[in-house]
């Protein structure tokens, strides 16, 4: 058995804010993917994700119980499955914020999930919001608490344009200029970064009134600034909306910035050269980085493996 394969995603403005309903805008990435295979000789590269699935199987059997009028899984092919080696081979990072899980639940839903949703045609509003609503229940296994819209993303394979939590739409993004100067990459922190902590310091956070006024006031209104400029080509803009958001996160979001980058960060702002920003929940993995000059970043950002995933 080898089923499709899922690509991971890249959310490019809204991390955090969507919870508190800014805009959105989620891209697929094909640069990596993952696909659920069996290995029936049970190898030990694949023991770990095996025995995740295990305990996945698991909360599905419990989620499908309390929730039967939101899903329902073929149990019995998924047991049998993961005894007979079940794992799913992935070359997305993990703990990186491009996606594992959203994959993962993905694939897993494709394949077992009863009366499933299907979005080959016809893709109403509908549609979209039950499947995001199944998704966030299932990767809630992974993160504690989960919008769905990784998954969504992975299951869709479509830019996914986020209004506020019950309005959500797939997006056409402008095309890209293959020998565009400027570019959206990827900046390697080194490490890997944990969702769940992250999402518990910026809940703690949002019990003062200073931080919550800043998140709407600046936070939500810079994001959602770039979301419009994004979907309307509007460069300079979109620029300077990103350096003010990334001041933003600089200034209010400092634990979810791995500490030696810090620096690298600020001079970013300061020189113009590029501007940097979460990807995903923070605490390591990927940080976004937007450049007018993509030579100029990388330049001075030699040290550093960057990967491009949008030209402008």
């Amino acid at each position: 058995m080898h089923g499709p394969l899922f690509y991971s995603k890249i959310l490019l403005f809204g991390e955090y804010g969507i919870i508190k309903d800014s805009k959105g805008l989620s891209i697929p990435y094909n640069f990596y993917n993952g696909a659920l295979k069996i290995d029936e000789q049970h190898t030990v590269s694949t023991f770990k994700s095996n025995e995740n699935l295990k305990r996945f199987a698991l909360f599905l059997k419990q989620l499908q119980e309390e929730k039967p009028y939101l899903v329902s899984f073929d149990m019995d092919q998924l047991n049998e499955d993961v005894a007979k080696g079940l794992y799913f081979d992935s070359s997305i990072p993990q703990g990186y914020g491009v996606g594992s899980s959203g994959a993962l639940v993905a694939a897993i839903y494709d394949k077992y999930a009863k009366d499933k949703v299907t979005v080959l045609e016809n893709l109403t509003r509908e549609k979209l919001l039950t499947l995001k609503a199944i998704f966030s229940e299932m990767e809630a296994f992974f993160h504690g608490k989960s919008s769905g819209l990784d998954p969504l993303n992975s299951y869709l394979s479509l830019p996914i344009l986020i209004h506020s939590k019950d309005h959500i739409e797939p997006a056409g993004i402008p095309s890209q200029t293959e020998n565009g100067k400027g570019a959206v990459f990827l900046l390697d922190s080194g490490t890997s970064g944990e969702t769940a902590p992250m999402v518990h310091i910026f809940m703690e956070k949002m019990k003062q009134e200073g931080f919550r006024k800043m998140l709407k006031n600046q936070f939500v209104k810079h994001t959602d600034a770039c979301v419009e400029d994004f979907l309307k080509g509007d460069v300079k803009s979109l620029f300077g909306n990103i350096k003010h958001l990334s001041k933003v996160v600089l200034d209010h979001f400092k634990p979810m910035i791995p500490k030696e980058f810090h620096t690298l960060w600020k001079k970013g702002i300061e020189t113009n050269a590029y501007y940097l920003k979460l990807c995903g929940s923070g605490g390591g993995g990927y940080m976004l980085g937007f450049t007018q000059d993509l030579q100029q970043a990388q330049e001075v950002l030699k040290d550093y493996k960057l990967e491009v995933v949008y030209h402008f």
